[in-house]
């Protein structure tokens, strides 16, 4: 991941509302939730909703579809993973395995998608 990838992550999760609705996905899995259930869980207006969305979806970190009448979201896992990485890349000189098998994981497959 980009720095500049990775400013535009952060900026989209340095919201209440966002980091909120980011954490709520993250807990829903693959699966997601409809655009009207998240809405209700983190208490937001609809059209509030969708601007959110669009601001996370921009990051990279939500992915959507249709399911019938209904827009589904979920966290994209690989842009998650991708600003992970980016935070933890450099972790302990260098030596992810000073920092513990999940950091150590994680850079392994970065180092593997990036090839």
């Amino acid at each position: 991941m980009e720095q500049t990838d990775a400013v535009k992550a952060f900026a989209a999760l340095a919201h209440e509302h966002r980091l909120a609705i980011f954490r709520r996905l993250v807990v829903e899995g693959p699966s997601g939730l409809a655009a009207g259930e998240i809405a209700k869980c983190i208490g937001i207006a609809a059209p509030s909703l969708s601007f959110h969305m669009k601001e996370l979806d921009r990051a990279g970190l939500v992915r959507s579809w249709r399911d019938g009448r209904f827009v589904r979201y979920s966290v994209d896992i690989e842009g998650m993973r991708k600003l992970l990485s980016f935070l933890t890349e450099e972790c302990c000189q260098r030596r992810p395995e000073l920092c513990g098998a999940g950091v150590a994981t994680a850079l392994r497959r970065q180092k593997v998608t990036d090839q």
